[in-house]
């Protein structure tokens, strides 16, 4: 029988990036990728404090976005960046499982909201007149408190369990960061129970509010179809798209990762697509939401005008 070792053991993680050249190209490709993640986030949810005029259920949600995605950003890569740095790739047990829960938290969180705002889009576009009734100020604080909230609960049940797993003398996770799933095949005990669980948060969380989006943009796609106004056309094309192109990038590998069988999984697949929805998918979003946006761009212009104007 393999050993069992004590709950403050560190974990390893083994990281993304090979100890070679090619893993220093990739680690200043990541670190770079970091960064504009940072800023971009940082500074939409800047934005839409600062400027009045975005204070609207859409950009609102939108802040609650680029925030899950700076937390997202900040929970993986600087810890998997200092490690390659440093060589030193453990993590401590409470470190891991609290690495876990921010991950769990804004994985569902973010997946509500992405569906909050199809929502909002629907709304809009389909029952423009009932727009300040179904989505108001009100709908969407409750909206996005709940996405949190819900997201919160979910966390905690799947990071109560893995801190209480015992685990085998191997404490090598091969992953970039303390992912459930990569965690699970170093427990000396039967998991298979729980990962139907694992498995059931995915559909909850992942499959359902796909759908849900997909079958709200087809009813979007058909309202625009039936619009008179070019110009209301046009510009209802560009928001859904808009979102359209980030719930592309966050659900589809989300949901390869998690949906598909356990015999089909590998960890350097698992890695590669957890670069999407962690790394790419946050430098991404502020991107496509600002240069293919004209009120945020606007807002962007008002904002540093003001600010040069209290410098001068």
């Amino acid at each position: 029988m393999e050993n069992y070792t004590q709950p403050s053991t560190d974990f390893v993680l083994l990281g993304l990036f090979p100890p070679s050249r090619a893993g220093l190209v990739l680690f200043s490709l990541t670190f770079s990728v970091f960064l504009m993640a940072l800023a971009g986030n940082l500074c939409m949810v800047l934005l839409i404090l600062l400027d009045a005029h975005l204070h609207t259920p859409m950009y609102l949600l939108l802040s609650q976005l680029s925030l899950m995605d700076l937390i997202y950003v900040c929970t993986t890569v600087p810890k998997m960046e200092s490690g390659f740095l440093s060589g030193n790739k453990s993590i401590s047990f409470i470190g891991c499982g609290f690495q876990s829960f921010l991950f769990l938290i804004i994985a569902g969180s973010e997946a509500l909201i992405l569906m909050s705002m199809a929502y909002d889009r629907y709304v809009a576009i389909c029952f423009p007149l009932h727009y300040s009734i179904c989505m108001n100020t009100k709908v969407c604080v409750q909206l996005i408190l709940g996405s949190w909230a819900i997201g919160a609960v979910n966390a905690c049940a799947h990071t109560v369990y893995i801190l209480q797993v015992p685990y085998c003398r191997s404490r090598a996770i091969d992953h970039f960061f303390c992912d459930v799933s990569a965690m699970l095949t170093l427990a000396c005990t039967d998991t298979r129970v729980y990962e139907y669980t694992v498995f059931l948060s995915a559909i909850l969380f992942l499959l359902l509010p796909f759908i849900v989006i997909v079958l709200s943009y087809g009813k979007i796609l058909l309202a625009v179809y039936r619009m008179r106004s070019q110009e209301g056309t046009k510009k209802a094309y560009s928001t859904c798209s808009t979102h359209l192109t980030v719930v592309t990038f966050y659900y589809v590998p989300c949901i390869y990762t998690y949906l598909r069988p356990k015999t089909l999984r590998s960890p350097e697949e698992d890695k590669v697509l957890a670069v999407f929805f962690t790394i790419l998918t946050p430098m991404l979003n502020p991107v496509i939401y600002s240069l293919r946006n004209k009120e945020v761009l606007g807002a962007l212009g008002r904002v540093t005008q003001r600010i040069c104007s209290l410098k001068m």
